[in-house]
């Protein structure tokens, strides 16, 4: 990711609409099966890998105690300011111990230029996992909607729902849930990408839109994390997201492959 993107991210995460918006679909896909994890009385262990500058850091806090890991300097210089816990590190090699979290979140990472191979940064993830644990991971969606941002942003590759259960579940995770997000504004993104191939145009999507339209887009996934939240799933998107727990037998299949 270019550099100028931490700032823009730094920036933009806790107020924009896009970043407010995700994170509500996140939670409302999460929090349901998150009340459930078995932790012996403590808090829930949170890892966020590929965290970023910090903001989902802090609203994890509201579920467990939460630390982070990235690899890129521009995000660790903003950390201090998010007062948040988090080390320098890579998906490929946490540096942490088997069996350490109860919870595993992954926000737009593996899809990045700097993880090379997606399959075995989901199995370290999923390596850390207590039994029982969840592993939330969102990614974008569809290569029809590659354009000007994803030459920003060092995109790799866009997912499809079944692309990305299959990476989970072939790290011996058992999918609980997975949907689209980013779906009501769908027609308008994909003109919007089309464009920008056919003007070959070049630059970032974080941006503040005017007011009124920060607010509509805003209340758009509110409504998409509604949904989401009953149990409902949708069909396409701009981003997908899946959720799934460790079983301890199916992982120990999985690593002896």
């Amino acid at each position: 990711m270019k550099p100028a993107e931490y700032r823009r991210m730094f920036e933009a995460e806790e107020t924009q609409w896009w970043y407010v918006g995700q994170r509500a679909i996140a939670h409302a896909l999460l929090e349901p099966a998150a009340a459930a994890l078995e932790t012996r009385g403590r808090a829930p262990r949170i890892l966020d890998a590929g965290c970023g500058t910090g903001g989902n850091l802090l609203h994890l806090e509201a579920l467990g105690r939460a630390v982070g890991v990235d690899l890129a300097p521009e995000a660790m210089a903003r950390w201090p300011t998010r007062g948040v816990r988090a080390t320098r590190a890579s998906l490929l090699a946490l540096p942490f111990p088997d069996r350490a979290f109860d919870l595993v979140t992954s926000f737009d990472v593996i899809y990045h230029t700097w993880v090379p191979d997606d399959a075995a940064a989901v199995k370290e993830m999923a390596r850390v996992l207590h039994p029982g644990g969840l592993l939330l991971v969102r990614v974008p969606a569809l290569e029809i909607l590659r354009g000007a941002h994803d030459g920003a942003v060092g995109t790799r590759r866009r997912y499809t729902r079944r692309e990305l259960v299959g990476l989970l579940e072939a790290a011996g995770l058992t999918a609980v849930r997975s949907t689209y997000a980013n779906s009501f504004l769908f027609p308008l993104l994909l003109a919007r990408r089309t464009l920008d191939r056919a003007l070959g145009r070049e630059g970032s999507d974080v941006a503040f839109l005017p007011a009124p339209l920060e607010w509509l887009f805003k209340r758009l996934l509110f409504a998409e994390a509604a949904l989401v939240h009953r149990g409902g799933s949708l069909p396409v998107g701009a981003s997908v997201i899946a959720l799934a727990r460790r079983d301890d037998r199916d992982q120990r299949r999985a690593m002896i492959a």
